[in-house]
């Protein structure tokens, strides 16, 4: 959602505190949007904000493929990301600049972050053309 006023993710940490959400949680949503001044301390804070965009660029990417998330590796990634008009609204700093809060390699984090999509692939709907088929 655009509206950084009383959208994203205003909305989610509003329902969030009515429902008395544990604090770290909302603190943690709140700290992955730049705009709201909050900042990261805690490793989850980190998590979020090193998966948040990565995550979202990962599914542009398996959208495209027709095995989806299946076979998709690092070394691909990290090519489309070179491409500025693949999933452009995706912020380029912010899904490299993830693995460096969360002190691992950027390979390496790209692999995990794979993995637990594909963990969730039915759910996800990732599975790409060639399972429709």
């Amino acid at each position: 959602m655009a509206d950084i006023e009383r959208g994203h993710p205003r909305t989610i940490i509003a329902e969030l505190q009515s429902r008395d959400a544990a604090p770290e949680m909302v603190h943690a949503i709140a700290a992955h949007a730049d705009f709201l001044g909050v900042p990261a301390h805690t490793d989850l804070d980190r998590t979020l904000l090193a998966v948040d965009e990565l995550c979202g660029f990962l599914v542009a990417c398996a959208w495209v493929r027709p095995e989806g998330i299946h076979g998709l590796t690092p070394k691909s990634v990290k090519k489309k990301l070179k491409q500025p008009s693949f999933a452009a609204a995706v912020n380029r700093d912010d899904v490299r600049g993830g693995a460096d809060q969360l002190g691992v390699d950027f390979h390496s984090h790209v692999a995990f972050v794979i993995a637990a999509l594909q963990a969730r692939a039915d759910e996800l709907e990732l599975h790409g053309r060639e399972a429709g088929a």
